[in-house]
């Protein structure tokens, strides 16, 4: 019998008792957030669901909506999650719907070549397509608002780092026709940067992350999916099989009891190892860090930034911006990497403990350099803090967790050798950018659709072979 026991920390379960975002903050009347908090999962007869869903997040919810228009009936589908509703990445990140263009072209193909490189950046423009498709087709309230994006180059470096990448994505065959380049004083003035040196837009978006993945779960749980909160599993393992079953079956214990399922979906992101230890080697769980800012005048009214942004010092030192529409809140988002932080604030990022509602430093940083580089004499051509008003400035920072996979792709399919077992999970903090193909794309491989049929790239496949492959790049990492 094949025995899978939640792994130790740092791929155990979420912490209890993490902090609230600003999108949990303007949610709180969710009506399923504590759904079925205290009931006991489905037993007995009851108990033998056909499709188990761990994790109630975008992804896991997505997951379960997809189930049923592929034909699953309600019944069939139970969602588990270790905390109340939507709990995860998806109610904590920075708001963006956000493709990358070219910038990951080089560093995708170093890992996957450029065919690889090619389709992943595609797949992201998809998403984006797909996700203002669906929020029209459904009419979702979740402050979607279809925008452009800038990526705004600071330092020279990261000027010929990003020039040297577009020209490398374009003459391999990538499609730039949505991409328009600025320099100089056209970039500062496209973007509002006054000390911008280039910028590159292209079509993006924003929204409310947490209403999103709460119209999802409505949806099924309206339709009769049972959602059960602040339950987690703490354990899988496989039901002996009876004389002549087709099919493996499979017990997951929880602490209201077990169920028993032919089908586990396991959605649950950076804590995937928690009941895969097998993927713990190479998904590591990082702390990220956000922050609601209250504009003072000079981005209020009608100097809202209309487009969103990468406020980019590097290819791994950046701060994302995105105003909302819907009330002019700016969220402002930050790097895990960054040089000019101490090595204790850097050494914090590698967590997945979000009940710390925000670093220090990284807040200070972060909120400094925002006001320097989006408000023209604002502070008298001084950096950091411009006057502000009571009411104005920071409104809220908290935490969320992200899950970093070591070819910076998600895990997605068949867990080898768990006939079963699935996996949607390791979106390297750029969630909002995939799950809208990978989890349509999953349950189309659940229903026995082939890995051609789902459109994804074929790196983001979990097979034997990748697995090799990761195995070999961190015993190389560790020689280095």
């Amino acid at each position: 019998m094949t025995q899978m026991m939640a792994a130790p920390t740092p791929h155990g379960l979420p912490v209890p008792n993490p902090c609230i975002s600003f999108w949990q903050q303007t949610t709180r009347s969710f009506p399923h957030l504590h759904a079925n908090r205290d009931a006991a999962v489905p037993s007995g007869e009851d108990g033998r669901v056909k499709y188990a869903v761990i994790g109630s997040g975008i992804s896991g919810a997505l997951t379960a909506f997809k189930l049923l228009e592929a034909g699953a009936t309600p019944e069939e589908v139970v969602i588990l999650e270790a905390r109340e509703a939507a709990s995860g990445a998806s109610s904590r990140n920075a708001g963006h719907v956000r493709p990358d263009a070219f910038r990951g072209f080089a560093p995708y193909a170093r890992l996957h070549g450029a065919e690889q490189a090619l389709k992943i950046l595609a797949n992201e423009r998809a998403v984006f397509k797909a996700v203002d498709a669906f929020v029209k087709q459904h009419n979702v309230p979740c402050d979607f608002a279809p925008t452009t994006t800038f990526d705004v180059c600071l330092t020279q470096e990261f000027a010929d780092f990003l020039a040297h990448s577009y020209a490398e994505y374009r003459d391999a065959g990538g499609d730039v026709s949505g991409i328009k380049v600025y320099a100089g004083t056209e970039a500062r003035e496209k973007t509002g940067v006054r000390k911008a040196l280039a910028a590159y837009e292209w079509e993006a978006g924003s929204s409310h992350p947490a209403k999103l993945a709460h119209w999802l779960l409505s949806s099924c749980v309206q339709r009769g999916v049972r959602l059960f909160t602040h339950c987690p599993v703490t354990g899988i393992s496989e039901i002996p099989a009876a004389d002549g079953a087709a099919t493996r079956r499979w017990k997951l214990v929880t602490p209201r009891g077990t169920l028993e399922t032919e089908t586990v979906i396991h959605c649950t992101n950076a804590h995937v190892a928690h009941l895969l230890p097998q993927l713990g080697a190479f998904t590591t769980p990082n702390r990220a860090q956000a922050h609601a800012l209250v504009p003072p005048d000079q981005l209020a009214g009608d100097k809202v930034l209309k487009s969103t942004m990468s406020l980019r010092y590097g290819l791994k030192h950046f701060y994302s911006v995105a105003q909302r529409p819907a009330d002019g809140i700016v969220v402002l988002g930050c790097s895990r990497v960054n040089p000019t932080l101490s090595a204790e604030t850097m050494e914090g990022v590698v967590s997945a403990d979000d009940s710390k509602p925000f670093d220090k430093e990284i807040l200070e940083d972060a909120v400094s350099r925002f006001w320097d580089a989006t408000l023209d004499s604002a502070n008298g051509g001084s950096s950091g803090t411009p006057p502000l008003r009571h009411g104005e400035g920071l409104l809220h920072a908290w935490t969320g967790i992200i899950g970093m996979t070591a070819d910076s792709c998600p895990f997605i399919g068949q867990i080898p050798g768990l006939e079963g077992q699935w996996v949607c999970a390791g979106f390297n903090g750029h969630g909002m950018a995939r799950i809208f193909t990978c989890a349509p794309g999953l349950v189309r491989l659940v229903q026995g659709g082939k890995w051609s049929e789902t459109g994804l790239p074929e790196c983001f496949e979990l097979t034997e072979e990748r697995l090799e492959k990761l195995s070999k790049l961190a015993a190389e990492s560790s020689v280095l």
